[in-house]
This record gives C-alpha cells, sequence and structure tokens, in this order.
C-alpha cells in the first residue's frame, strides 16, 4: 500500500512532466514566430518604395480589368429588364454591382496608398502641402499643376481648391523651405498623380453604373436619398448588405471629408455630414434644422437599407412611407409655437358666501379691529400741521393725536361693546330678581344712583 509520501512524489514528477510539455510548446511557437518575422522582414526589404508598380499594383489585377471591362459594356447596353424576375442573389446583374461595390473600396484603400507615395515624394518640395489639402484627389491634381513651380504666382489653381484655400497655399509657397525635386523623382510623382487620377475616374464609372441600377436593387434607399446618394453610400459601405448592417450613426458620417478652415470662421460649415447633404431633402431644409435633419436621414435611410436587403419592398412603398414622414417631421419642426391663450377670469358668484358667525368670530374681530389710536393717527384736521416723531414733518406723523393743545396724545378710552354686555350681564344678575327669594331679601332695587335715598327710605 503506497504511503502519503509517495502519492506526492508521483504528483510532482507528473507536474515535471506537464512543465516540460509546455516548455517545449512555447519553444515552438516563439520559432514560429521568429520564422514569421523574417518572412515579413524579407518582403519589406524586397518592396522597392521608388517604384510605383511595387506599391500599387490594383490596376494590373485581372479582378479590375474584368470589372471594369463588365461595368463599360453594361453602361453601353443598358438594363435588362429580361432578368428582373429573378431572385435579387441569382441575378448576374447583381453580383456584377456587388463586385463593383467591393472593388469601389479597394479603389479607395488604393487610392490612400498612392496618396502616401505622392506625399513622400512631394514632401521635398512643399512639405506643407500635405497639412493644407488633405483629400487624396485634390492633393493630387495641385502637386500635378503646382510640379516643379517655387512661384505659386504663375501658377492657376482655380478649380482645384476654394479661393481662401488658394490664398493660404500661396502665401505658404512663399516661406516654404522645400527644394525642386530630380527630374526622375518629380517624373514618378506626376505619373502617381495621373494613376490616382485615373483611378478615381474608374471610381465614378462604377459608381454611375451601380447609380442606373439603384432602382432595382434598393428602390426604397433611392426614394429616400435619391440614385446618386445611394449608389454613393452602397460603394463606401461595401455593399447593400453591410450599409444595412451599419448603425445610422456611422451612415450619417459616410463620404465625410476632412475640412480645412485656415482659420476662417465656421459658423456656415458643416461638420460630420458625409454623402447625405448631398440630398434633396438636406438641401432644402433651412441651415439651422440640417444637423437633425442629417441624423433623421440617416435612420430612415438605414431602415430601408435593411428593408432592401431582405428585398421586403420591390416597389418601394415603404421607400415613399418612409419620405413622407421626413417631411412631415420636418414641416412640424417649423411650425411657430402656439401662441398663448389668454386666461378668462372665473365666473362670479351671484350668491352671496356663507360667512361664519357667533362669538368666537366677533372676539376675533374685535381682537384685529383698528383701534381708536390708530383711527386718530390716520386722520387731519384741515389747516392745523400734524406732529411728527422727528420734528418738522420728519419720520412718522400723529395726526389727529394730541390736538387738544395739551401737548399729550390722549385717547378717550371707550368700552367696548363686549365689555359692556358682559357688564349689563353682571349687573342683571347680582341686581335682578331671582325665583327663590329668602327672608332676608328685598323686593326693591336699588340703581347705583339711587342707593342712599332708596336706602334711607326703607330704614325709615
Amino acid at each position: 500500500m503506497a504511503t502519503l509520501a509517495d502519492s506526492f512524489l508521483a504528483d510532482l514528477d507528473e507536474l515535471s512532466d506537464n512543465e516540460a510539455d509546455v516548455l517545449e510548446e512555447e519553444n515552438n511557437d516563439v520559432a514560429n514566430m521568429e520564422e514569421d518575422i523574417d518572412g515579413d522582414l524579407a518582403d519589406i526589404e524586397t518592396l522597392n518604395y521608388d517604384d510605383l508598380d511595387s506599391v500599387s499594383k490594383l490596376q494590373k489585377s485581372q479582378r479590375y480589368i474584368d470589372i471594369m471591362q463588365k461595368v463599360e459594356d453594361a453602361l453601353e447596353k443598358g438594363s435588362d429588364i429580361s432578368n428582373q424576375g429573378l431572385v435579387l442573389e441569382d441575378d448576374p446583374e447583381y453580383q456584377l454591382i456587388v463586385d463593383c461595390n467591393g472593388l469601389s473600396v479597394d479603389i479607395e484603400n488604393e487610392i490612400v496608398i498612392i496618396h502616401n507615395f505622392i506625399r513622400d515624394k512631394y514632401r521635398l518640395k512643399f512639405p506643407e502641402l500635405e497639412s493644407l489639402v488633405h483629400h487624396p484627389i485634390d492633393y493630387a491634381r495641385v502637386v500635378k499643376k503646382i510640379g516643379n513651380e517655387m512661384d505659386l504666382t504663375l501658377v492657376d489653381l482655380e478649380g482645384l481648391l476654394p479661393s481662401a484655400i488658394i490664398m493660404v497655399v500661396s502665401v505658404t509657397a512663399s516661406t516654404t523651405s522645400g527644394k525642386p525635386l530630380p527630374e526622375d523623382v518629380l517624373q514618378k510623382t506626376i505619373d502617381a498623380c495621373d494613376r490616382a487620377l485615373a483611378l478615381d475616374t474608374a471610381k465614378k464609372k462604377v459608381l454611375d453604373f451601380v447609380e442606373s441600377r439603384m432602382g432595382y436593387i434598393a428602390p426604397n434607399l433611392s426614394t429616400i436619398v435619391g440614385s446618386a446618394v445611394a449608389a454613393k453610400l452602397m460603394g463606401t459601405a461595401g455593399g447593400l448588405s453591410a450599409l444595412a448592417k451599419m448603425p445610422a450613426c456611422n451612415v450619417q458620417l459616410l463620404g465625410a471629408k476632412k475640412k480645412t478652415l485656415a482659420g476662417f470662421s465656421t459658423a456656415t460649415s458643416q461638420f460630420r455630414v458625409g454623402y447625405i447633404e448631398q440630398t434633396e431633402i438636406f438641401q432644402t431644409t433651412p441651415p439651422a434644422l440640417r444637423s437633425r435633419a442629417c441624423r433623421l436621414l440617416a435612420s430612415k435611410a438605414t431602415l430601408a437599407a435593411r428593408i432592401d436587403s431582405t428585398r421586403g419592398d420591390p416597389l418601394g412603398n415603404a421607400g415613399k412611407t418612409l419620405k413622407e414622414e421626413i417631411h412631415k417631421k420636418i414641416e412640424k419642426w417649423q411650425e411657430p409655437p402656439p401662441a398663448k391663450q389668454p386666461k378668462p377670469l372665473p365666473v362670479p358668484d351671484s350668491e352671496p358666501k356663507k360667512k361664519r358667525g357667533g362669538r368666537r368670530l366677533r372676539k376675533m374681530k374685535e381682537r384685529y379691529a383698528i383701534t381708536d389710536m390708530r383711527k386718530l393717527a390716520n386722520r387731519m384736521q384741515f389747516g392745523v400741521p400734524e406732529e411728527s416723531s422727528l420734528g418738522d414733518g420728519l419720520g412718522e406723523g400723529y395726526g389727529m393725536l394730541g390736538q387738544a393743545g395739551s401737548g399729550k396724545l390722549r385717547v378717550s378710552i371707550g368700552q367696548s361693546k363686549l365689555a359692556a354686555k358682559v357688564a349689563k350681564k353682571f349687573k342683571e344678575k347680582n341686581y335682578g330678581s331671582s325665583g327663590a327669594t329668602s327672608g332676608l331679601t328685598s323686593s326693591l332695587a336699588f340703581t347705583p344712583v339711587q342707593n342712599r335715598r332708596g336706602l334711607a327710605k326703607v330704614l325709615v
């Protein structure tokens, strides 16, 4: 029978075996990671950044050539009505649209890569230009237009950039620290600009094809935002399914560009707005309500895209309903607030209100009634100046108090009605006759005035 010490030793042996296996696996993982890193470094070393073809490979790919050929053929042939009875996923035209959406995303990424290549080359000539012109296509156009020219007053940039940005670029170019590029570097930069512009043209052609088919692919979305904006939203999102899965807050930002105001006012600039600002509803909305309208359009467009992705309403009736809701809400926002109605006075009661009476109410009235002293202080005698607390009419006036000529404030103390009534009852109780008489009582009643005379007669 194994002892407790033997069982502990067996457990330690198993733990040591497991640790050895774990260390061996970790060593294998580290070796694999080192091989991957070495392979990546080898790929980076073989990549030549001076050669544009090694950086940009999309235009020479077979997928790009095939899709662009199909798009050109479809634009020349027009829409095929015979295929509109098929299921959406089985329609070859829909598959081409899906491929076009994926290709448009690849074109965007390729333009960004070429833009970085142009910036790296042209940074020696005009390093400040990349901070003034952010959009890749605008940057490529400006670089191609300027070339190796140091004096930008000789270069016409009208139509390429806004007038305010042109002024800032001209002033910055006069103080730049850049130097002219060599001929071979300048030629590579110009070729990269031409390739970026060609890709942008191909992207526009793809979007035109998608736009021409939006009435069939996404009828509800096209009803709300229009065919052009719907095609741009689908192309940027990567397809109708990707657009349907995207939240409305991100749909609002699709196509937004980083704007360079160069110190100018931000009062009239629209921030955080993408392709939705090109819709008719957004343009006809007052500027004060455009931010709310943009959020509303993004939410309704997302709902319409989800309906179109499931082919819930091929006729576009749901899109018309959503568009009517948008119009009604915007009209509701523009309505003036309701006028404040005058509140009428309550109808007076014709019947007199019931007032509480009795001894308690009389005592309360006497307690809070105005005194004779206050009555005299509130009255003034004609032609006689009143005395005041500070003299010469200053301070609190005394009215008719002390008008007798003695110089003192005198007030005749009058007996109150309640006190008089109580005194009368007391007299009747003390001096009046009652039913029970004793032998010492008299039937005669004397008043205080006649007390002595009556008492004398009784004694006689």
